[in-house]
């Protein structure tokens, strides 16, 4: 059945107490690796209460951000060559796992934009059946923009939230949001003895009933009107005695009822969501991701679709809100990226908020994996593994990737046979930066990489360290 207790959201029960004893996989923990892929893997079928994916948009954009303490880079592509049918390819085998390991009484909300909001719906549809979109929900994003140079469509402004179920058996505690001023000035213009601010209400509704709810009462003859009382005539006695009704002073007035501004929930939340606003630059929460979402916004929706205990998937964790609200709102969580830097960052925000190690399973650790990775991930990879820090700069690092902890310069090539010119390139790097040693990491290196590294010590006492990936690895 599900909850209506408007404060649900301000229960916290610790995770950490709850033992993943129902499942064959570990909740409260971080999967790295492509969503599909895991979830074949490790996850049965019918296992997670509620899934929320944030995949990456189809908006043929490509972010590179810093992270954190400002040393991590991500590249965080979101560009998808051939079209919207290659997209749409990317994310079917994803939906598919997704909706076998959701539960029959569960739900799951696709967070997506026009761009393929449409698309996705369909395969969705095809998927789990058409009957089972429960809400295509709009949030509104960000605010008016104010046109620059000449102007050719509407502004877009929001994003559109796919909310689907498995079954008509699903978890659903209404949620509400404040009265406007306007609307509390125009409507609960009363107020008591106590200062409570209070409107009235019909106390009678439509059709001639018998019985208690017919009767007579205070003169007034609910029949001759057409009507009944909602009430039964000894509970309105009774709300009378509490000072429940509203006696109007005119003769022949009807009596209504009270209702208190400070017992109300609010307005029932319909599908448009305007009152949650996105990540500001200036914002406490704010992380650097480039798509990060308010907490507040995956508070609503595990709120909505899950009770305390259930387990909360997402699938593209990105920078970990949907985790982080999880855990703050006492559910169990799994979250899962392709990113090793993102799960690595993702475990560091999941133990300041737990105070526990969270574990991190699938991190590439042979060369076939290291050599799968993206640019940006396999430098990243590279410097963990060196206990290393990434150079700041995005741009002019002047082939200065990161740094060791003494302060060596690294550089980082994910090449085999390296050969002079990039070692030269170094040297030049390490002279300008007035450093006499740093270290190049690759996956092999040519005679000529060896014979520049000598040249260098011997004729400008330049100290290049050539580092294998394989020996790294070995080394670990």
């Amino acid at each position: 059945m599900a909850d209506t207790n408007p404060k649900r959201s301000e229960e916290r029960i610790n995770p950490q107490t709850l033992l993943s004893t129902d499942v064959s996989f570990q909740t409260n923990t971080i999967y790295c690796g492509d969503c599909a892929d895991v979830l074949k893997r490790r996850f049965p079928e019918e296992s997670v209460d509620l899934i929320y994916l944030d995949p990456p948009f189809f908006s043929n954009q490509q972010y590179e951000v810093l992270w954190g303490d400002g040393y991590e880079l991500r590249a965080f592509k979101d560009r998808w060559e051939g079209g919207i049918q290659n997209y749409i390819a990317w994310m079917e085998p994803k939906l598919y796992e997704c909706a076998r390991v959701l539960k029959s009484t569960g739900s799951l909300y696709l967070h997506c934009d026009w761009h393929a909001s449409h698309y996705l719906k369909s395969k969705m549809d095809k998927i789990l059946g058409d009957d089972h979109l429960i809400n295509d929900i709009v949030w509104k994003r960000t605010s008016a923009h104010t046109g620059e140079g000449k102007i050719t469509s509407f502004g877009t402004i929001h994003d559109d939230i796919l909310f689907f179920t498995k079954s008509d058996k699903y978890t659903f505690n209404p949620q509400y949001s404040a009265y406007d001023k306007r609307y509390i000035k125009d409507f609960y213009r009363n107020k008591d003895s106590n200062g409570r601010l209070w409107t009235s209400s019909d106390l009678m509704a439509a059709g001639v009933r018998h019985g208690e709810s017919g009767k007579p009462w205070h003169g007034i003859d609910p029949a001759e009107r057409g009507n009944h009382w909602k009430f039964t005539v000894t509970r309105l006695d009774e709300l009378a005695k509490e000072g429940r009704i509203y006696f109007p002073l005119k003769s022949g007035g009807v009596p209504r009822y009270k209702r208190y501004l400070d017992e109300m929930p609010g307005i029932l939340l319909q599908d448009i969501w305007m009152d949650i606003p996105p990540v500001s630059a200036h914002s406490a929460e704010r992380l650097g991701y480039p798509t990060q979402k308010p907490e507040a916004l995956l508070e609503r929706i595990i709120n909505t679709s899950s009770n305390p205990t259930d387990i909360v998937l997402d699938p593209f964790c990105g920078c970990g809100t949907a985790t982080a609200v999880a855990h703050k709102l006492g559910r169990r969580w799994v979250g899962i990226d392709i990113s090793p830097t993102a799960c690595k960052l993702i475990a560091k925000r999941m133990h300041s908020i737990s105070g526990q190690v969270i574990e991190v399973f699938d991190l590439p650790r042979t060369l076939p994996e290291v050599k799968k990775l993206e640019h940006f991930e396999f430098q990243n990879w590279v410097l963990d593994m060196l206990n290393g820090r990434r150079n700041p700069k995005l741009t002019g690092d002047f082939g200065v990737d990161g740094y060791l902890m003494d302060g060596t310069p690294v550089q980082v090539k994910q090449m085999e046979d390296v050969g002079r010119v990039p070692i030269d390139e170094f040297e030049t790097a390490l002279q300008r930066k007035g450093k006499d040693k740093g270290m190049f990491v690759a996956f092999s290196f040519g005679s000529g990489a060896v014979e520049e590294v000598g040249r260098a010590k011997n004729e400008q006492n330049l100290e290049i360290i050539l580092r294998k990936v394989e020996d790294i690895i070995n080394e670990r």
